[in-house]
């Protein structure tokens, strides 16, 4: 297992990563085409919130699973389905570029599968995380925990990378670290949403699922640590 951080970051794309994001802008495009009255006519205009309400991950939903530890599937898929529907343009759009530049860097070393299985850990268990900590009455929308995940997946190979070359191993978290003081900054000014919570936890998830995806597992990258 090899990854070069400074190598070009014009590579071809994984095919996995081109069908996330055609996926998640596909459907940004019919909410606002229909927001524009292009498209549905005009029960159109509702479509954002009507998917919203039906696959957005709810607190209050959680809460009633755990109380009643039952998984129905209307609401177990929602620690899915919520990653693929945003609440703006603006954020499907800046979620996909983190998920089109983050997947490229992790597509050097990982596989197609590797690369999706990464992506779903981290949106599940940032559900699972913003359920858990989030206050009551919170919601969760959008691909970011997966994008941060794919985050995750990168700074884990450049650590193996600083831990092979001898570097300063804290310089693969720097970007996560500057993501994560950006939304502290943001929050200050505009107020806070709970969303960091899946974030994190989703940079967590994607760091650990590449542990074991990696090329050879855990076991090889244990050996290349101790080796070097």
């Amino acid at each position: 297992m090899s990854f070069e951080p400074d190598a070009a970051p014009f590579n071809p794309l994984p095919p996995v990563v081109v069908a996330l994001v055609l996926f998640i802008l596909g459907i940004e495009a019919i909410f606002s085409l229909g927001a524009r009255g292009i498209l549905g006519g005009a029960d159109a205009i509702g479509w954002r919130i009507e998917a919203m309400q039906e696959y957005g991950f709810f607190t209050q939903i959680f809460d009633w699973m755990v109380q009643n530890t039952a998984a129905p599937f209307e609401f177990s898929k929602r620690f899915l389905s919520y990653a693929f529907v945003h609440p703006s343009f603006t954020s499907a759009i800046f979620a996909s570029v983190i998920i089109l530049a983050m997947g490229n860097m992790a597509g050097r070393v990982f596989s197609g599968f590797s690369i999706l299985i990464i992506f779903v850990v981290s949106i599940v268990l940032g559900a699972v995380m913003f359920g858990l900590f989030a206050p009551d009455g919170s919601v969760l929308f959008g691909s970011f925990p997966g994008a941060y995940g794919l985050i995750g997946a990168y700074s884990f190979l450049m650590w193996v990378s600083l831990v092979h070359t001898g570097g300063p191993q804290m310089r693969a978290f720097r970007l996560i670290g500057v993501l994560m003081a950006i939304q502290l900054v943001f929050g200050l000014i505009f107020g806070s949403r709970p969303d960091w919570i899946a974030d994190l936890s989703g940079f967590i998830g994607g760091f650990a699922a590449s542990l074991v995806l990696a090329p050879g597992g855990f076991a090889r990258v244990m050996a290349m640590i101790k080796r070097d």
